[in-house]
């Protein structure tokens, strides 16, 4: 018996706002140190919107925006900003919930004006 097998297209599974909040959260936190896995990620969000709204949105030429999210791109953290808010989306940053000093900084080495 042969078995047809269809290449898996995250994309076509992206279809509410929840969906893409909660893919790229997964694939932020799979990344690890990896700012190109973030990018493929953005780059699969943007693929699953009409992509051409998405650049008018975030200020960036269709093109551009092909370019930035490509295997080969490196966008700046500007674009990033830029395609994330005009995904709905708001970048933040939170200390990890195992660090055991969340709410220390540590200053050494740090000299004032």
């Amino acid at each position: 018996m042969n078995v047809k097998t269809k290449r898996w297209d995250s994309a076509e599974h992206l279809k509410t706002q929840e969906d893409v909040q909660l893919y790229l959260e997964a694939c932020i936190e799979e990344a690890g140190d990896d700012p190109a896995f973030i990018v493929h990620a953005l780059s699969v969000v943007a693929r699953a919107q009409n992509m051409s709204q998405l650049a008018r949105d975030a200020g960036l030429t269709r093109e551009g925006l092909y370019k930035a999210l490509s295997p080969e791109g490196n966008p700046t953290f500007a674009t990033v900003a830029k395609v994330a808010k005009a995904l709905g989306l708001q970048l933040t940053i939170q200390a990890p919930a195992s660090s055991p000093s969340n709410n220390q900084l540590h200053a050494s080495g740090i000299t004032g004006a």
